[in-house]
C-alpha cells in the first residue's frame, strides 16, 4: 500500500508521524505555514537519523533513503496526490474546519482525511465536508516513532472502507492500532483520569503530599512514573486543558471533575519540568521532597486510585468505546501503565475492587466513586474479563 502520505503541521507530532510514514517506505509530504518551522523539523530529522545510524538501529542509506522521501512544503497544492492526508495542527475546531474545506478542493475524492486531535469529535471535523464519510481519527502518541498505541476513531459518518484501509495501514506501520468509539477523550485520555484526578483529590483531602503519593503508585503499583511527576512531565497547563475539556464533553459529569490544586498551579505559571517549576521544584538549588513510606498509607493511596482507574475502563467497556482487550492494549501501550486495568482487575478480583468502590461511595456520597454497572453485574454472575 505505497501511497503518497500528507502530514500537516511540522511541529513534533507531525514531523513524527511523517518520518514513521517515510520509514515504512511511503513519499511524504511535511506542509506548514511556517517555512522556518519546516526548517526546523528538517534539521531535527537529520539529527533524529544520525542518532539511528550511530545507535545501528539504521544503516546510513536507509537513512539517506528515509530523508530523502520526505518533501517539505508551504503548499498545500503539493497534496494533491496523496491517498492519506494527516492534520497535526493546533486544537481549534475553527482552524480545523477551514483546513479541511480547503484540502477537500486538492486533494481527490478517494483520498482519505484524517485527524491526529486528541480532544475533538471525528463526527465534528467530518461535519465540514462534502465527502464526510472519508474522515477519520488517527491518533499517534508523542513521540510517534516510537510509541506503539494508535487510535483509530471512525466517526458516525465514516466507511467501512476508510475505517479498514487505516487499520491496515497501521498495523503494516508495525504500531498498535485500537478501534475505538468517537467519545471525548478517545480511550487513552478518557481513562486515564483519575490517575491525575483522585491523586490530587487525595492531596486536597490532606491524606498525603505529592512525593508519598508518587511513591505509593511507583512503589506498590509499579507504574513508571507517580501522578504529581507525570503532570509536570506532560505540563500543567496541558494537562489542565484536556481534565477540563473532557470534564465539558461529558456535560460535567463529576467522574471527570477539575482541581483547584492543579488550576492554581497553572495559574501561577507552575508547568512543571519546562518552566522549572510544578508540583516539583526543578531548580539546582531545590530541596528534594521525600515520601513518606508508611505501608499502610502508600496501598491505601494506591488502591483508591486503581480501583478508580478501573472502574473508569470499565465503564469505557460498558459504553462500547472500545472492547477489554483494546482498552488493556491502549493503556499498557500508550501511556505505558504496568498491566491492562481489566486484566489488573481479574487478578485482585472484581469484588475485591467493588467493595473498594463501594466504601468510597458509602464514605462520600458522591458520584464519581458510583460502581459501573457492568461491575456489579459481573461480580453478581461471578464472570470476569478474561
Amino acid at each position: 500500500m505505497n501511497m503518497k502520505i500528507g502530514v500537516i503541521g511540522s511541529g513534533t507530532m507531525g514531523s513524527g508521524i511523517a518520518q514513521v510514514a517515510a520509514q515504512n517506505g511511503h513519499s511524504v509530504y511535511l506542509i506548514d505555514t511556517s517555512q522556518q518551522a519546516l526548517d526546523k523539523a528538517k534539521m531535527n530529522l537529520s539529527q533524529t537519523m544520525s542518532r539511528l545510524v550511530e545507535k545501528a538501529k539504521i544503516s546510513a542509506d536507509q537513512a539517506t533513503a528515509i530523508s530523502t522521501l520526505i518533501h517539505y512544503s508551504t503548499d498545500l497544492n503539493d497534496l494533491s496526490s496523496c491517498g492519506l492526508v494527516i492534520e497535526a495542527i493546533v486544537e481549534d475546531i475553527k482552524i480545523k474546519h477551514t483546513l479541511l474545506k480547503e484540502l477537500e478542493t486538492i486533494v481527490d475524492k478517494d483520498c482519505i482525511l484524517a485527524s491526529n486531535t486528541s480532544s475533538l469529535s471525528i463526527a465534528s471535523l467530518g461535519a465540514a465536508l462534502n465527502f464526510s464519510n472519508r474522515i477519520i481519527g488517527i491518533h499517534f502518541f508523542n513521540p510517534a516513532p516510537l510509541m506503539p498505541l494508535v487510535e483509530i476513531i471512525p466517526a458516525v459518518q465514516t466507511s467501512t472502507f476508510v475505517l479498514e484501509k487505516c487499520t491496515e495501514l497501521i498495523q503494516q506501520w508495525g504500531k498498535s492500532g485500537v478501534i475505538c468509539k468517537d467519545t471525548p477523550g478517545f480511550i487513552v485520555n478518557r481513562v486515564a483520569r483519575p490517575f491525575y484526578g483522585e491523586a490530587l483529590r487525595i492531596y486536597e483531602e490532606g491524606i498525603a503530599d505529592f512525593a508519598t503519593i508518587d511513591w505509593a503508585m511507583t512503589h506498590f503499583g509499579g507504574f513508571k512514573m507517580g501522578p504529581f511527576t507525570l503532570m509536570d512531565y506532560i505540563g500543567n497547563d496541558i494537562n489542565y486543558a484536556v481534565t477540563e475539556s473532557v470534564f465539558e464533553s461529558f456535560y460535567f459529569d463529576p467522574r471527570f471533575k477539575p482541581s483547584f490544586t492543579q488550576k492554581r498551579h497553572k495559574e501561577a505559571g507552575y508547568f512543571g519540568r519546562k518552566s522549572g517549576r510544578g508540583y516539583y521544584d526543578y531548580t539546582e538549588v531545590a530541596e528534594l521532597l521525600m515520601p513518606n513510606e508508611n505501608e499502610e498509607i502508600g496501598k491505601l493511596i494506591f488502591n483508591r486510585i486503581l480501583a478508580m482507574l478501573i472502574n473508569e475502563a470499565i465503564d469505557a467497556v460498558f459504553m462500547q468505546v472500545g472492547t477489554s482487550e483494546a482498552i488493556d492494549l491502549a493503556m499498557t501501550k500508550g501511556v505505558n501503565y504496568p498491566k491492562g486495568l481489566l486484566k489488573w482487575a481479574d487478578e485482585i478480583g472484581l469484588p475485591t475492587i467493588l467493595e473498594r468502590l463501594e466504601d468510597l461511595f458509602s464514605t462520600y456520597g458522591e458520584d464519581r466513586y458510583r460502581p459501573n454497572a457492568l461491575l456489579r453485574k459481573m461480580v453478581k454472575e461471578q464472570k470476569s474479563f478474561y
